[in-house]
């Protein structure tokens, strides 16, 4: 087993620049869209200057990239964590319908701006975050098919896509986000699409 990396202030001082750049490219690219940012007001909203936005991404394009990549990555890696803690097929469903809504209340700027301008991503980028969605999509069919054996996949695959789109319209539709009655409003729909009762 290889060592654990050591974490120098340097280099946590890097990785933290580099979350701050991508969550003022989130807001930036959420109100204006991607093409109505520059690196500069990227660099302004982070606190450094447009050139020093170079230290960590080779340009604009680059840092949208990091981010969506970001975030599917996280939506698969938490997918799997969920389903891993439990055999129950009903309970791990509730369980990503929970860390789902949990995502979609966080990130409504990431959600605006996968919606908008997924197509300004390099070929590859996006290439890369449609597999990556498209795991996350499968991970949630796999655990439907358990819980309904006998149903036909193609609709338990578009019940998944239809729970996304319930889910993913919040940042349109739900301003008081903060509110437990919106979270638990948005789990008992979702466990309805998904065609499972709330506990």
């Amino acid at each position: 087993m290889s060592a654990p990396i050591e974490t120098t202030p340097r280099s946590q001082a890097k990785a933290d620049r580099r979350s701050a750049l991508l969550s003022a490219a989130a807001t930036l690219f959420s109100q204006s869209g991607f093409n109505g940012v520059s690196i500069e007001d990227l660099g302004a909203a982070a606190g450094v200057s447009g050139p020093a936005v170079y230290r960590h991404f080779s340009g604009k394009q680059a840092v949208l990239a990091a981010l969506l990549i970001d975030v599917s990555q996280d939506l698969v890696a938490g997918g799997h964590a969920v389903v891993s803690e439990t055999t129950d097929a009903a309970a791990a469903l509730r369980e990503l319908v929970r860390f789902h809504v949990h995502f979609a209340l966080s990130n409504p700027d990431v959600i605006r701006v996968q919606d908008r301008d997924l197509d300004s991503l390099a070929e590859a980028d996006r290439h890369r975050v449609r597999l990556l969605q498209r795991e996350y999509v499968e991970l949630w069919v796999e655990v439907l098919k358990r819980v309904h054996p006998s149903g036909d996949e193609a609709l338990l695959r578009i019940r998944a896509h239809a729970t996304f789109g319930l889910l993913n319209s919040t940042p349109h539709s739900a301003r008081t986000s903060a509110q437990p009655a919106v979270r638990a409003l948005l789990e008992e729909m979702a466990l309805a699409a998904l065609g499972l009762p709330s506990a």
